[in-house]
This record gives C-alpha cells, sequence and structure tokens, in this order.
C-alpha cells in the first residue's frame, strides 16, 4: 500500500527484455534506504518488487501484463521515474490509498502553466473515467492528485508547485501517456451494488441498487 506522494525521482539506468517480460535497473537514493530483495516500490505508479538491490540503484522484473498495461513497457535508459517505497504502520498518511494496481493509461491533452501552478487536461477511457469525480482522489504517475473536474472525455487536475517540482510532472507533454489508478473506494462501491455481487443477504443482482434509487440516493 502507498501514499501516492512520491519520495524521490530515479532515473532509469537499464532496461533489458526478455520473454514479453523487462528488466528494469534504477537509479536512486533515498528509496534505498533499508530496501531489501522483495519489498515493494511504486515505479510511476505501478507497484513492482524489488529482486536486486545495490548502494546506487535497484532492479525489478516488470510481467508481460505489466509492460503492455503501464507505461513501464516504454521505459528507456535515461528516463525519470516517480519512486515511492510501501507504507509502514508508523508512516504518515498524507495522501490516498494507492494500491500501485495500475488500471489503465491516460494522455496529457493540455497543460497551462501559471503563477501557482500548472492545470492538466487528461483525457481516459470510460473504463477509468467511471470511477473518477469531482474533488475525488486519483493517482496519476503514482502522484496523489485531487480531480478538479471531469467529464465523459477525461478529468483536469490542478498541480502546485511544490508537487511539479518534486516529480516527474515537471516533464510532462502534451500527448505523453500516463499511469492510471482511481481510487479504490469507487470499484468496491461499484462490486457491492451492481450485477455480479456476491454476499449474504443478497436477493436478486439488482435488489440494493433498486432499494437505492427508491430511496432517492442514486
Amino acid at each position: 500500500m502507498f501514499t501516492g506522494l512520491i519520495e524521490e525521482i530515479g532515473t532509469v539506468r537499464g532496461v533489458a527484455r526478455t520473454g514479453g517480460g523487462i528488466t528494469i535497473t534504477i537509479g536512486c537514493e533515498r528509496v534505498l534506504e533499508g530496501v531489501r530483495t522483495g519489498d515493494s516500490i511504486c515505479i510511476n505508479g505501478a507497484c513492482q518488487t524489488v529482486t536486486a538491490a545495490d548502494r546506487g540503484s535497484f532492479t525489478v522484473f516488470a510481467s508481460p501484463v505489466t509492460a503492455s498495461l503501464t507505461t513501464l513497457g516504454s521505459l528507456n535508459a535515461g528516463r525519470p521515474v516517480n519512486l515511492e517505497r510501501a507504507m509502514t504502520p508508523a508512516s504518515r498518511f498524507g495522501g490516498h490509498f494507492v494500491q500501485g494496481h495500475v488500471d489503465g493509461r491516460g494522455r496529457i491533452e493540455r497543460i497551462e502553466n501559471d503563477p501557482m501552478g500548472m492545470r492538466v487536461r487528461v483525457a481516459a477511457g470510460r473504463d477509468i473515467l467511471k470511477y473518477i469525480v469531482e474533488k475525488g482522489s486519483v493517482a496519476v504517475d503514482g502522484i496523489s492528485l485531487t480531480v478538479v473536474s471531469c467529464d465523459s472525455a477525461g478529468f483536469s487536475l490542478y498541480l502546485i508547485p511544490e508537487t511539479v517540482k518534486q516529480t516527474i510532472a515537471a516533464g510532462w507533454k502534451t500527448g505523453d501517456e500516463v499511469n492510471i489508478e482511481p481510487d479504490i473506494l469507487a470499484k468496491y462501491v461499484e462490486r457491492m451494488i451492481g450485477p455480479g455481487r456476491t454476499g449474504s443477504g443478497a436477493g436478486d443482482e439488482g435488489g440494493l441498487l433498486r432499494k437505492l434509487a427508491e430511496g432517492g440516493f442514486v
């Protein structure tokens, strides 16, 4: 589990493609503190398992599924990446619950800079947008952000200068693909009230949703 508060910007040192998967080595400093083989590190929003680590870098293996679903499949040497270690019981929780399970990719559609920060418009598919709500949380390239507005084609964000400075958002360009993970709460709600839900006390599949509608809640 992660918070979406980026700890460090690392640099890809090497990428080796084998059997559809990718072995990625990333140079960094801060996130190596206390890291051991088997630990989890979020790379641009995708949770990966450390397979090796030394004083200046760590290595992970991204499966074919991860490589195709996320932007990790397009990484190359020299690329900067957002990094965050998994939470500990004593961690401050300043972002939101981020699993590191990327739901899909979006595309940077527009960027507008002003003295107070950076406005970003992200285009995404319906499979992602159905979980996006105004004032809700979303992780974009692993960064915990608040949705300013959303519609049927995408959503808008506003990044303060500190967020831009401490993440790879400073290098985003129109047309860039980004990893997106909506708030997990929306997925659980969908599962509970939608078709195919399971659990004791369930009558027909649409029973709960129908009752909520009858009560004026949906």
